[in-house]
Order: structure tokens, then sequence, then C-alpha cells
């Protein structure tokens, strides 16, 4: 299956509280004080420079002109706040389970613990299965990373454990290198 193939980009997308979009350059400095953040790049295997993270943003944005998805900019209705990205994105490695579209997402810490990361995930899951066509998505993290597999079940995605693997982008031996697959398929999809 393949996923080079062109769609149309609705913008923006949104939720209750919150707005998924591109990208913006004011999103740059916000986005590059996230990936310097020990914290919120715990389960990464390091932090990230203002130069790693301005070249994430144009990769971003490239994934969209390709594809006709990505990982939006994610703000709060409300005050138009940015606080991170969540949306899709094609895996550029190889694994038993690719090529395959990816949900995945990263929120500031102060965004922490208000359930945005689920309902982002949610309404970019309503994009994957409704405009995009796509029959699956999935998501994987390291086995530490606790909070994004709860939101991954929150969003109705599920893990069978002989699809885990080990991430080929870190070395044998790395910590963070066994990861857990969850998937979730169009057919059969129940909204949480």
């Amino acid at each position: 299956m393949t996923y080079h193939r062109r769609m149309p980009v609705p913008s923006p997308l949104g939720t209750d509280r919150l707005v998924l979009r591109r990208w913006r350059s004011q999103d740059r400095e916000p986005f590059a004080a996230l990936n310097a953040d020990p914290e919120v790049m715990e389960h990464f295997p390091a932090t990230m420079t203002r130069a790693e993270s301005d070249a994430l943003v144009d990769r971003i944005e490239a994934g969209f002109d390709e594809h006709g998805f990505g990982l939006w900019a994610v703000e709060i209705a409300d005050t138009g706040q940015f606080i991170g990205f969540t949306g899709l994105s094609v895996p550029n490695f190889r694994a038993h389970f690719t090529p395959a579209v990816e949900i995945g997402w990263r929120l500031c810490r102060s965004s922490w613990g208000h359930g945005y990361a689920s309902e982002a995930a949610r309404r970019a899951l309503d994009f994957a299965f409704d405009d995009a066509g796509l029959p699956e998505v999935v998501s994987f993290t390291s086995t530490t990373n606790l909070g994004s597999q709860a939101v991954m079940r929150r969003i109705g995605m599920a893990h069978d454990p002989a699809d885990d693997f080990d991430h080929p982008r870190l070395a044998e031996g790395h910590p963070l290198r066994r990861h857990l697959l969850f998937r979730i398929r169009a057919a059969g999809r129940r909204v949480p």
C-alpha cells in the first residue's frame, strides 16, 4: 500500500477546544522550546536544537505538500496559544508494518493533563478515515512512554504484543529501542 498520493488538506480542522492547522512562522519559537524541554523529550533519544526543530517544521510542511496530510500545529481555540502538534505522518524507516500512516502528538508540558492529546488525535483520526479514506492508522512508542500508550488506548487503538518491534533507528542496547505498536482500522472503528 502506498501513501504518496496527494489528498486535499482541510484547513483548519477544529474540535470544541482546539484548532489543528498548518504551521506559521511564529510557531517555530515555542516549538523549539518544546523540543528543548527534557521532560517533553524524555521518550526520544535527545532534545533538539533550534536548527533541528526548525528543520522538523520544514519536513512537516513538506509532508503536507507530498501527502495531503501531516502533523498539524495545535492551538487552543479560545486563546490562539500554540501547544504543539498532532496529526498524521508516513514513517520513513522499514519495519514489518510499513508502509503505514502513523498518528502522533507532541505537546508542551503546560498543556498536559487537559485531554488535548486525545481530543486532537480523535479529530486527526476522523480526517484519516473520513476524508483521506485510509484503511488503517498505526502509532508506536517506546515501552517506557506510558502517557502516549494511554492516549492510544483512549482513542480506540489496539495493541498486539506480536507487533512490537525494535526501532531500526536506535542502536542495539539503547533503552528506548523496544517499541509497542498500536493499530486502529477504519472498518469496525468505534469512536471512544
